[in-house]
C-alpha cells in the first residue's frame, strides 16, 4: 500500500521499526485511550511492551490489507508518530462496507490531525479500495471523537444500544456513516472542512 499525503500528514502502514515511537505514545497515553477501547484479553501479551508482539500485529495488518479485509494507517507529522486511523471488519460481496476507528496522541489532540487524516482515508477507501460504505461508532460521552465527525458533518444514523464491550461494559454507540455517493458529492467540501480552507 502506498503512502497517503495531506498538507501536514503522512499516512502509512506500521512496521516493526516503528515500535519505539508507537510504544512510547501508547504507554504514555494509556489512561487517556483505554477508557474508549475494548479491554485486553487476559493472558495476551501487550504489543506496547513487547516488540515481537507488535511486529506480529503489523504482519496481521499487512495480511488484512493484502486480502482487502482491513486497511490500517498510522499518522505521522514532521517525522513523529501521532496516531492511527484503521478500517476494520471489511466485508466484501454485496456489502462492501467497513468500520473506521481512530485515535491520536494526547499531545496532538485538538490540532485537527484526525479530521485531515480521516478525509484522506475516505478517499483511499472509496476511490482505491472499492468500498461503498464506512461506519464510525462512538460512545456518546466521547466528546473528542464526536467532534471529529461533527466537524466533517458526517451523517448521524442514531444510537445502537449495547453495541460494543468497552473496558468491560456493553456501551451504547452513536453510529455515523458515509457512502461512496456522499463522498463523490462532498469530497471537495470535506477537504475544506478538514483543513480549514474556505477558497
Amino acid at each position: 500500500m502506498s503512502e497517503l499525503h495531506t498538507s501536514r500528514l503522512v499516512l502509512r502502514g506500521l512496521g516493526a521499526a516503528d515500535f519505539a515511537q508507537w510504544s512510547e505514545v501508547r504507554r504514555r497515553c494509556a489512561h487517556w485511550l483505554t477508557q474508549w477501547e475494548p479491554a485486553p484479553v487476559p493472558g495476551v501479551p501487550d504489543p506496547a511492551r513487547d516488540p515481537a508482539v507488535f511486529s506480529s500485529r503489523c504482519s496481521a495488518r499487512d495480511r488484512e490489507r493484502q486480502l482487502g479485509t482491513g486497511f490500517a494507517f498510522s499518522l505521522w507529522h514532521d517525522g513523529m508518530f501521532c496516531g492511527e486511523i484503521n478500517i476494520n471488519n471489511v466485508v466484501r460481496g454485496a456489502f462492501q462496507s467497513g468500520h473506521v476507528g481512530y485515535w491520536v496522541d494526547e499531545r496532538h489532540a485538538g490540532r485537527g490531525f484526525v479530521p485531515e487524516g480521516l478525509v484522506a482515508v475516505f478517499g483511499y477507501a472509496f476511490d482505491r479500495a472499492g468500498l461503498h460504505r464506512l461506519q464510525i461508532s462512538i460512545i456518546p460521552r466521547n466528546a473528542s471523537s464526536r467532534r471529529v465527525v461533527e466537524k466533517l458533518a458526517i451523517r448521524d444514523e442514531g444510537i445502537a444500544q449495547g453495541y460494543l464491550q468497552i473496558a468491560g461494559i456493553w456501551e451504547d454507540h452513536v453510529c455515523y456513516a458515509i457512502t461512496a455517493e456522499e463522498w463523490g458529492e462532498r469530497r471537495e467540501d470535506l477537504w475544506a472542512m478538514a483543513t480549514g480552507r474556505t477558497d
